[in-house]
C-alpha cells in the first residue's frame, strides 16, 4: 500500500460511547460500520484469547504474516458460544427485525511485517471464489471482535464510510483498492466489537509494530436474505457438536424467502412498517425483534 503521512490519515475517533441504539443504527446503516467498546467484559476476552492460542493458522496467499483459521467455532466448546453472544444477538435482532441465521467464523492474526489489507467488500452479488455464494447474500452484517488494542501501527481497521450506498462504477463490489484519499481509520481497544455493512469497502494499515493483533469475526443474516443458490447444506456432525445456546442460528444457509408472483396489490398489504421508519434512527429501539 502507497505509504501516507501521519498527519494526512483520517482517523475516526468519535465517542463512540455515547451513540445511543438509534444512533448505533444510523452508522452501520449510512456510515456502514459501528465500533462498540467493551462489548466483550475483560474475564470473556481473556477465555476466548486463551481458546485462540490452541488453533492452527496458515498464512493469506499475499503474505505469511497475515494468519488465519477457519471455522474456530469447530475447535472450541467457548469459541462456538461466541456465535449466540447474547449483546450481539439483541442488537442485530433489532437491526434486521428477523430472525438470525449464521453465515461464517474466522479467526484472523496480523503479525508484525503484515502489508495491510487492501480495500474490498465482503459482499458480491453473483457469488465469487473468496465468499462463495453465501457472499451473493443482499444483507449481510460480520461482527469483529477485537481480542488486541487496534492502535495506529498495528494494523488499525480502515474504512470507506458511505461506500455500500455509491452507485458509481467504482463501488463495484467485486473491485479492490490499495487505498483511497477519503478512508478513515478507526482505531480502537482490545474488546471492542465492529459491526461491519458487507458492502462497505474495507481493510487495514499494515502492522508495523511488535506485537500481533487478532481478531474473531462471525457473520450472520437475516433469514429472509438468503444466497442466489443453493449452498452446501450444513454436516449434520458439526451440528451435533454445537451448544444448545448456538443451535437456534444454525438454520438452513440456503434459507431465503420471497415470492417471486407477487402483485401490485396483494390481500392483507400493512399500512406500516416501523422498522423502515424514517425517524427510526432517533428512537432508541430497546426491544428485540419478536423471532419468525
Amino acid at each position: 500500500m502507497q505509504s501516507q503521512k501521519a498527519d494526512e490519515i483520517n482517523v475516526d475517533d468519535r465517542d463512540w460511547r455515547a451513540l445511543t441504539r438509534g444512533e448505533r443504527i444510523r452508522m452501520i446503516e449510512e456510515e456502514g460500520y459501528l465500533i462498540i467498546p467493551d462489548w466483550i467484559p475483560p474475564g470473556y476476552l481473556a477465555e476466548l484469547k486463551a481458546e485462540c492460542r490452541k488453533l492452527e493458522t496458515v498464512g493469506r496467499d499475499y503474505s505469511e504474516k497475515q494468519r488465519g483459521c477457519r471455522d474456530p467455532h469447530l475447535s472450541s466448546r467457548k469459541l462456538a458460544e461466541l456465535i449466540a453472544y447474547e449483546p450481539t444477538v439483541a442488537f442485530l435482532e433489532a437491526l434486521f427485525g428477523d430472525r438470525l441465521v449464521f453465515i461464517h467464523y474466522t479467526y484472523d492474526r496480523s503479525e508484525p511485517g503484515t502489508p495491510g489489507i487492501s480495500l474490498h467488500t465482503d459482499g458480491q452479488p453473483y457469488g465469487s471464489k473468496i465468499f462463495g455464494y453465501e457472499g451473493s447474500c443482499p444483507i449481510t452484517v460480520r461482527v469483529l471482535y477485537y481480542l488486541d488494542d487496534l492502535t495506529m501501527d498495528v494494523s488499525p481497521f480502515r474504512v470507506v464510510p458511505r461506500s455500500h450506498l455509491c452507485m458509481h462504477a467504482d463501488a463495484h463490489p467485486y473491485k479492490r483498492y490499495d487505498g483511497h484519499p477519503e478512508e478513515v481509520v478507526v482505531p480502537c481497544t482490545a474488546g471492542s466489537a465492529l459491526f461491519l455493512n458487507h458492502r462497505t469497502f474495507h481493510g487495514t494499515l499494515p502492522n508495523r509494530g511488535n506485537r500481533s493483533r487478532a481478531m474473531l469475526a462471525v457473520a450472520y443474516r437475516p433469514a429472509w436474505a438468503g444466497p442466489i443458490v443453493d449452498v452446501a447444506p450444513r454436516d449434520p456432525a458439526d451440528l451435533e457438536r454445537m451448544p444448545d445456546s448456538v443451535r437456534p442460528f444454525l438454520g438452513d444457509p440456503s434459507m431465503r424467502s420471497y415470492e417471486f408472483g407477487v402483485g401490485n396489490k396483494p390481500e392483507g398489504m400493512s399500512a406500516g412498517a416501523p422498522g423502515m421508519n424514517p425517524s427510526r434512527w432517533e428512537s432508541p429501539r430497546e426491544g428485540r425483534a419478536r423471532k419468525a
